[in-house]
């Protein structure tokens, strides 16, 4: 249920938090693109999903923010017992055809009825829960030495194709703020930040907090990248007029560009693992 792989709508300076209705709702506006975020959606660093199963005490998984099952598939590969956490009913029916398990509630008011988990996780969706109350109830489900990982796929293109969506965002969208003029990690250190205060937070129930890259590049053509673009979050609630005008507008700016390009990923992982006991786990995470 993330806007993007690297344009969180916040900015560089630390702001308050918004309100979890207004998350909520913003984070919602995604499940109208649910087939297509599927499509064409990043994966994730396999090295990252093995790290966070070969630190976790059990087999038992919770996707917190699981949007059509992504990252959940790929744990489940890993050899998962995965349940997801979905706030958009159009996003989890997907998860479901896909074969995950997932219940369509926001995180803060999931019930998670007596169910205990190994680790949770929360990829490209952390910054759709409240930090604080999120990393409570992640400590709330955590079995102890359970890991919790909040993972974001931040990306950046080569200057020549960054200098020329400034243009065009310039050009077609000047009423809202331009973040391609920002190094994409500067864009996203405000929601590692908050992400690591939250579990801070947690009355004591995390051990130190951690954080963990990886790197890696993946090739867009002109019409592969047109796909991605209305599921990012600065397009999701353009009107389909000005869609259209930032479509072709990009499309002719790769065109000129050669008609491809390599963009650099870096995945950043906040996480810690859960050093006191809960208060009560009767039973299995199994759905």
């Amino acid at each position: 249920m993330s806007p993007s792989p690297s344009e969180p709508t916040t900015s560089p300076t630390r702001e308050p938090h918004p309100a979890p209705g207004q998350l909520h709702s913003t984070a919602r506006s995604f499940g109208a693109e649910a087939t297509r975020y599927d499509r064409v959606r990043p994966r994730y660093p396999d090295a990252l999903v093995h790290r966070i199963v070969s630190t976790a005490p059990g087999p038992d998984l919770l996707d917190v923010g699981t949007g059509t099952g992504i990252v959940a598939r790929q744990f489940g590969a890993a050899g998962c017992r995965v349940l997801g956490v979905e706030v958009d009913a159009r996003m989890a029916d997907l998860a479901r055809l896909s074969g995950v398990g997932t219940e369509v509630a926001s995180f803060e008011e999931w019930e998670p009825a007596g169910r205990a988990f190994d680790a949770v996780v929360s990829a490209q969706a952390w910054h759709w829960v409240d930090p604080v109350a999120g990393a409570a109830k992640a400590a709330e489900v955590l079995r102890p030495g359970g890991r919790l990982a909040l993972f974001w796929n931040v990306f950046q293109p080569p200057p020549e194709v960054t200098e020329a969506f400034i243009e065009v965002h310039d050009r077609v969208l000047p009423d809202s703020p331009n973040l391609w003029t920002k190094p994409a990690l500067d864009t996203y250190a405000p929601l590692f930040a908050e992400a690591v205060d939250g579990i801070r937070q947690a009355g004591g129930a995390f051990g130190e907090t951690e954080e963990w890259r990886y790197e890696w590049q993946h090739s867009y053509t002109r019409d592969e990248w047109l796909d991605l673009l209305p599921t990012h979050g600065r397009t999701s609630g353009l009107p389909p007029a000005r869609l259209t005008e930032l479509l072709t507008a990009t499309g002719a700016a790769i065109d000129a560009l050669g008609g491809e390009f390599t963009v650099r990923y870096t995945t950043v992982a906040i996480t810690a693992s859960r050093t006191t006991a809960a208060a009560s786990h009767p039973r299995s995470a199994r759905p």
